[in-house]
């Protein structure tokens, strides 16, 4: 079966991104992977810092972070635009996933040959897209294949009704195609 892990790069309890990433990851399921949906306020680590590291190691959530990019063969990220980039914990988490925890281990281990879909949602006219330039960027610097199509809703404080789904239904289906062609691919890339 497909594993997708599902995050979103905010940790705001009303986040539109989070709600964004559940419209895409329930059309994942409905495709027939297994999808965890995880929320980074659950997995508060420091700021990364090499000394840190050498000093304590890699802390436990960071761990148990990386130990979910490792089992899933794909992810959905929802990403906030912060000043024209992706929000700063967003990156902190995948920093600290990409450190190897022993001499042996793969480089990049959580990170190579697995597959993505982006999306983003900011109450912004461009919807966070120009955060999703530089998302993109990173994920295939590291190793992740991130599929071409991509999602910004803008104007997001007023794009979603009160069921969490989005009121553009056009919007909705890209949205929702995000986590189809997802499976999708990774379906194929099994086979």
């Amino acid at each position: 079966m497909i594993k997708i892990l599902a995050f979103a790069g905010s940790s705001r309890k009303k986040s539109v991104n989070k709600k964004l990433l559940q419209i895409a990851a329930l059309a994942a399921e409905n495709e027939g992977a297994e999808v965890t949906v995880i929320d980074l306020a659950d997995y508060p680590m420091p700021i990364f810092n090499q000394d840190l590291e050498a000093e304590q190691g890699m802390p436990e959530k960071a761990h148990e972070f990386k130990k979910l990019l490792v089992e899933h063969d794909g992810f959905l990220i929802a990403s906030p635009e912060y000043n024209s980039a992706f929000s700063p914990l967003l990156k902190n988490v995948i920093d600290w996933a990409s450190r190897a925890e022993s001499d042996n281990e793969p480089p990049l281990l959580a990170y190579r040959g697995k597959t993505a879909s982006i999306m983003a949602a900011s109450p912004g006219a461009l919807g966070g897209l120009r955060g999703l330039v530089f998302l993109r960027m990173l994920l295939g610097n590291i190793g992740v294949t991130v599929l071409p199509e991509q999602q910004a809703i803008p104007k997001a404080f007023k794009a979603f009704s009160e069921d969490g789904n989005l009121i553009d239904t056009t919007q909705m289906h890209a949205v929702e195609k995000l986590g189809t062609n997802l499976v999708q691919v990774l379906k194929k890339l099994k086979t």
